[in-house]
């Protein structure tokens, strides 16, 4: 290994990250299609873009022990190939219950992506320069969902809502069989920052730790529970704009289909994608001065973020909306360049990837709530016209990222805590 290859390793699982959320993506921008097509309520356009989301946290913790015990590079090819096979399949769905069940077992198969990444890109980058590598990897969300709901949308537009799930399927198949040449597996606590011949790292070595010990490293950890119930704000309100924005924009403000799919997601997630390396280099660089340094730079991303939120749901003109947009983005950014990065900060090695398949648990079980509440809420709201309840909805998730906020600052003190504590010992 060179040491370039552990930043060639970020821009190969960056390809990998880029497909799985525009696949993951595409559904959001044939929602509208879906409805018409399948007469379909927003309840059950809800339950459609919640299915993949609820198999998804409910699988991350066997996908965490697993990236904790086996090979993370053939978890990560296996992983790419199973979710392009399912949205392949996709495109041959007739009605809700298939589609339910398609992108279900989308989820079971993207399940297993994030915990083995992000464990295999700790070992590569330590403390010094993780948060970077982390956040350059975080910006492939980003474009998949900017890329994967604007072509999906152009595809769908121009030959139907099919086409869009044919496309994309046999390109993650093609790379899965790429990674298998270039992608290699790095020893476990390489990235601890810390000698070879030391102690911490010969530990790392030896045989992975038991279910309940993994567990118990976990639970007793008490900023990670805090880190993750925090997840569970943001990325509750992150789902809401990842499924529901397309039609937010068609039906309030009168957007194609094709000009709400790039609208959409192109305002908020490029806003991100610039500002996530600087925001990891900046919480890099604050780590190394202050230990919780990373969690900071998130809290304060939520914090100004909720205001945003407010003004997307409330407002009634174009130009407030993207800017609205454009600036959540932006705090957006300031949160997801610390998400694992701040986890693994408070967690030893050998449990990160079942810390990371639980995070995502919580974090995507919260998201699929956030994803079917905006949909019942715009069928049941107290205002006649849905797109009047949905609004006032998505106004309201403001108030999730203040509590994530908050929780993220009670993490920060516990972690500041119990390093006193253990330095003082």
């Amino acid at each position: 290994m060179t040491k370039s290859y552990k930043w060639i390793i970020v821009g190969m699982l960056w390809f990998v990250c880029f497909f799985n959320y525009a696949d993951r993506q595409a559904i959001s921008s044939v929602l509208h299609q879906l409805g018409g097509e399948f007469n379909l309520t927003k309840t059950q356009l809800g339950w459609i873009g919640s299915a993949f989301a609820w198999v998804y946290a409910a699988c991350a913790p066997f996908a965490g022990l697993a990236a904790d015990r086996f090979s993370r590079k053939w978890l990560i090819v296996s992983a790419c190939i199973v979710w392009s096979l399912f949205t392949l399949a996709t495109g041959w769905c007739n009605g809700l219950v298939a589609l339910l069940v398609v992108r279900a077992l989308t989820g079971l198969g993207e399940t297993f992506y994030f915990p083995s990444a992000m464990s295999l890109l700790s070992d590569y980058h330590g403390p010094e320069t993780r948060s970077r590598a982390l956040s350059w990897h975080q910006s492939s969300v980003y474009a998949g969902l900017i890329l994967g709901s604007w072509l999906a949308a152009e595809l769908a537009e121009r030959y139907g809502w099919r086409v869009p799930f044919y496309f994309f399927g046999p390109i993650g198949v093609v790379l899965a069989i790429v990674l298998t040449r270039f992608v290699h597996e790095p020893d476990r606590g390489l990235g601890t920052g810390r000698s070879a011949k030391s102690l911490d790292y010969r530990i790392y070595q030896e045989q992975p730790l038991s279910v309940w010990r993994t567990l118990a490293v976990i639970f007793r950890t008490p900023s990670a529970m805090l880190l993750m119930a925090g997840f569970l704000c943001a990325n509750s309100i992150a789902n809401v704009f990842m499924i529901w924005t397309p039609v937010f924009l068609v039906e309030k403000f009168h957007y194609a289909i094709s000009g709400a799919g790039l609208t959409g997601t192109l305002y908020i997630h490029l806003a991100s994608a610039l500002t996530v390396p600087f925001a990891g280099w900046l919480a890099d660089k604050l780590s190394q001065r202050f230990r919780i340094g990373r969690i900071l730079v998130q809290g304060v991303g939520l914090v100004v973020g909720s205001i945003f939120i407010y003004l997307i749901g409330s407002t009634t003109t174009v130009v407030t909306l993207l800017f609205a947009m454009t600036a959540f983005g932006v705090c957006k950014g300031f949160y997801d360049s610390g998400i694992f990065a701040s986890l693994y900060d408070v967690i030893e090695p050998r449990a990160r990837g079942t810390a990371a398949g639980i995070m995502n648990t919580v974090g995507w079980g919260g998201g699929a709530l956030g994803v079917a509440a905006i949909g019942y809420a715009s069928d049941l709201g107290r205002h006649k016209n849905s797109i009047d309840n949905m609004s006032e909805a998505i106004a309201f998730g403001s108030a999730l990222y203040i509590v994530g906020a908050l929780l993220l600052f009670a993490a920060a003190f516990m972690h500041s805590r119990r390093v006193t504590a253990a330095t003082n010992s």
